[in-house]
């Protein structure tokens, strides 16, 4: 008895990878699935292709994905937030006040984006902020931010 794929097995194959990808951290077996999904659709569209042509279309469609996730898409989805940027591109970033400075404690500020790094800062002001209030950065110093209040 000869084993003859039928596109399903392709489809299953694919959906199978993806899958266990879920359970891997390489992120690699994705793109087998993909390229065996891709082989399945050309096998349903195409019913009479060997199975050497459709080897050769999961091999050639698993690369082609390898290839365009490395070199295309990924660079794209570079970090857009603040974070690594010189602290000097920071400065004059608004932030909300989240726990007002007390006494000698510091307060705590959070940013819609990461600011170098981090969404959330403690902060020094000169003047009285509460929760909700927006602050402006003037300065980074060490693990601290100099802010003052937006609208002063």
């Amino acid at each position: 008895m000869v084993f003859v794929p039928e596109y399903w097995h392709w489809l299953v194959l694919g959906m199978a990878l993806i899958v266990i990808e879920i359970f891997l951290p390489s992120f690699t077996i994705l793109w087998f699935g993909l390229g065996a999904i891709v082989a399945g659709v050309l096998l349903w569209i195409f019913p009479d292709l060997s199975f050497t042509l459709q080897l050769i279309v999961w091999a050639v469609a698993s690369i082609a994905f390898t290839v365009a996730w490395f070199k295309v898409f990924k660079p794209k989805m570079t970090d857009k937030t603040t974070a690594g940027i010189s602290h000097e591109a920071a400065l004059g970033e608004v932030g909300l006040v989240i726990r007002p400075p007390v006494n000698t404690q510091r307060g705590m500020v959070r940013f819609t984006l990461p600011v170098v790094g981090n969404d959330e800062w403690e902060f020094v002001c000169e003047d009285t902020v509460l929760v909700g209030d927006k602050v402006i950065i003037q300065e980074i110093s060490g693990n601290t931010l100099v802010v003052s209040k937006q609208g002063i």
